[in-house]
């Protein structure tokens, strides 16, 4: 029985592939993948001619091949960061049969590599808060760190929102590729946390343990050198129109926006049963700089 791509990277990892993409039928197998991975109508779409241009002006485009075809990708643009050189990675998709793998994990050490033979020292990129998947494995598994909280930055655009009228709020993070805390993550990502301790910022409402739980109120006036928000497991799995949704998200930035501005950022994710981000306050750290 023929195997499929999932079973064939998880059983054998040589038929994985990543390498530059530069050919018009490269950037046409990105634009299939957006389609299957974001259901974006055409006019969200980044078209051929943009990737093309793109490299040709110094963006990093890597491709992910399974049996030579392409099963995902990463692409980020040269970005004025003053100083410092970086680029934005705006996009990393996987598709959705091969998610859970790890190929979007390979995806981004190979931009790093890349980044660094171009003696780039910073990444950024956005992602929505509310999706714990993503933020384990750009805070816990990468390194990235952040203190920036952007309200509704890509409007009312049907394929980037969670709900109708959930506004598209995103983190922006800051992956500093060079750091000894990027670097010791390519070897082992870091030991789980032990939260017992650490005061919640935000958590589920007392008692509510089911896929419909809803947020509690935040505390916002917590004096500890971390804090845990939580936020759902799963949150696609949440109803949607009952505003649920909605409610875990404007918890959410509240929390974030009232503890970055008091000079907490970014630590740590907790994946597990429940999802916490955890947040270490550290006043003297600021955007585009070293933590």
């Amino acid at each position: 029985m023929k195997k499929s791509p999932a079973e064939r990277i998880s059983s054998s990892r040589p038929e994985v592939v990543v390498r530059p993409l530069t050919s018009l039928s490269d950037f046409e197998g990105c634009v299939f993948i957006q389609r299957k991975v974001w259901g974006h109508p055409d006019l969200d779409i980044t078209p051929v001619h943009q990737f093309r241009i793109a490299v040709h002006t110094g963006a990093i485009i890597l491709g992910a091949f399974v049996d030579g075809k392409i099963a995902g990708y990463v692409y980020s643009f040269p970005a004025d960061f003053g100083k410092v050189r970086g680029q934005h990675s705006h996009h990393l998709a996987v598709l959705p049969e091969i998610q859970g793998l790890g190929l979007g994990k390979t995806l981004k050490w190979a931009q790093r590599e890349e980044a660094l033979k171009r003696k780039i020292e910073l990444l950024t990129w956005t992602y929505d808060p509310m999706q714990a998947r993503n933020a384990n494995l750009n805070i816990h598994v990468l390194g990235v760190v952040g203190n920036r909280y952007l309200r509704d930055f890509y409007g009312e655009t049907p394929a980037l929102v969670l709900d109708a009228g959930v506004p598209s709020d995103r983190l922006l993070v800051e992956w500093w590729i060079k750091s000894p805390r990027v670097k010791g993550r390519t070897k082992a990502a870091p030991a789980p946390f032990d939260f017992g301790r650490i005061p919640k910022a935000l958590e589920r409402a007392a008692g509510g343990t089911g896929p419909e739980a809803g947020p509690g109120r935040p505390v916002l006036d917590l004096e500890a050198a971390r804090v845990l928000i939580e936020v759902p497991k799963k949150i696609r799995d949440l109803p949607k129109g009952t505003g649920i949704i909605g409610a875990w998200q404007t918890a959410a930035r509240d929390t974030f926006e009232s503890y970055f501005a008091h000079g907490y950022r970014l630590e740590d994710f907790i994946s597990g049963d429940r999802s916490f981000y955890v947040l270490r306050y550290a006043p003297s750290s600021r955007h585009l700089r070293q933590g």
